[in-house]
């Protein structure tokens, strides 16, 4: 059986949370690979309408062991309260068992939340836009060899002689820079205590639980977080994430070696959207985006900010398929068109004059990038009924072949609505 990579081929919020659920249906293990609680998959099946932020979307089948790998970031207070909400609703977290948290995973502290928000209001105009959730700060501190992670809970002599020695730094940065108070070493290291010990069941080495399910022939899904334009080297940097998001990151942040990763399945919504600052060639500022957000409830799982909207921006969309090597795309919303006349397709960009079929590294650039449309007509019939490809209108199936000539991938399973049975499968997906 494969080991699958699921990746937000877009700037994220493509429905990953749905296509997981999906396919978590016939799979034994979900691994969420990166990010943190600033994350939100929206997932609704016959057990209800759920909101996710750090917990696989692979939690509502019952068979599936949920890995939360080493590439996260984790806000122990956020996670139990998931933890909490999910078991109220009747779906069992076994720990250890069905519900497993790496070691190796860094965790999000008190500082990094007060930090982020410090450090974006101090950008002024530049504000990247992020969630404030500490997840920044957290990486930040990972790659400076300052973090804490979830391991460190479980020795509280070693935990407490690294909180001493971040604490003594991260309070002269708070009360000489930014003029805050310190943070009391006895508060913090109480506190996180308390989160150990109630975590304490669900950790484990996960990367050897994931390579003992590999053995086995199992079904993995590796869940993504974000999307591709939002990763650190490739991305619309600076208006990125901190983790990464790409197909490349789900061998690293699940600790396997990449040569176990047999397929890369990318997500486009079937327009564009995005969260916070950074350039976005296709957006629309019209009644056409307004119409969009509000019919497809376009505002963020985790901030509820509304998002923007923008037509399919196919230069971003072959660039993502470059970077990832998609081997199937899961296209999603499409009823959200229904009602449409006209569609466009954003093909390529005119910069300074020059017409660009490829994503230009700097940002600066991109902000000037002006979209060269293509216009398709809309079917102006609800498609949210069907189940078969050849059953949608001839012009639905047109736009669907469209996109999926320009991105260079085949389109092999499309959602024409948030549940389960609201998808078509063109092509088997594991």
């Amino acid at each position: 059986m494969p080991v699958v990579a699921i990746v937000g081929a877009q700037w994220g919020d493509e429905g990953k949370g749905k296509i997981v659920d999906l396919l978590a249906e016939k799979a034994d293990m979900v691994v969420r690979f990166s990010g943190g609680n600033n994350a939100g998959h929206t997932v609704m099946n016959a057990q209800g309408d759920f909101k996710l932020h750090l917990i696989p979307a692979g939690v509502f089948n019952p068979k599936v062991i949920c890995v939360m790998g080493n590439g996260m970031v984790i806000h122990p207070p956020a996670l139990l309260e998931e933890i909490r909400a999910l078991e109220e609703r009747g779906v069992d977290l076994n720990p250890g068992e069905r519900l497993c948290i790496s070691d190796r995973a860094h965790l999000i502290m008190p500082y990094h939340l007060l930090l982020d928000e410090l450090e974006e209001t101090a950008r002024g105009a530049r504000a990247i836009g992020t969630t404030k959730k500490g997840i920044g700060p957290a990486y930040m501190d990972k790659t400076g060899r300052m973090g804490i992670r979830v391991g460190d809970l479980l020795d509280p002599v070693a935990f407490r002689e690294r909180l001493e020695y971040v604490l003594s730094y991260k309070n002269a940065v708070l009360t000489k820079l930014y003029d805050a108070s310190p943070f009391s070493t006895d508060e913090v290291f109480e506190e996180y205590s308390r989160y150990g010990e109630q975590l304490a069941p669900f950790v484990r080495q996960t990367e050897l639980t994931i390579q003992a399910a590999i053995e086995k022939d199992a079904l993995i899904i590796m869940e993504g977080a974000q999307g591709a334009l939002l990763d650190t080297d490739l991305g619309t940097y600076p208006y990125v994430t901190s983790s990464a998001p790409v197909a490349a990151g789900s061998a690293l942040g699940a600790g396997i070696s990449p040569c176990k990763i047999d397929s890369v399945i990318g997500v486009f919504k079937c327009y564009t959207t995005r969260v916070g600052s950074g350039p976005f060639p296709s957006e629309l500022h019209d009644e056409i985006g307004d119409h969009i957000r509000e019919k497809a409830r376009e505002y963020g799982t985790t901030t509820g900010r509304p998002r923007r909207i923008g037509w399919f921006d196919a230069v971003i969309g072959r660039f993502s398929s470059l970077i990832n090597g998609y081997t199937s795309v899961a296209l999603t919303r499409l009823d959200m068109l229904d009602e449409l006349s006209t569609i466009k397709i954003c093909t390529a960009y005119t910069l300074n004059g020059t017409t660009l079929t490829h994503l230009p590294s700097s940002s600066a650039d991109l902000f000037n990038c002006q979209p060269v449309y293509e216009e398709m007509p809309g079917w102006l019939s609800s498609t949210r009924d069907h189940r078969n490809f050849d059953d949608l209108p001839g012009e639905a199936q047109n736009y669907v072949k469209a996109l999926e000539e320009l991105i260079n991938c085949s389109i092999d399973l499309i959602a024409v609505g948030p549940r389960r049975e609201e998808s078509i499968f063109r092509r088997p997906l594991p």
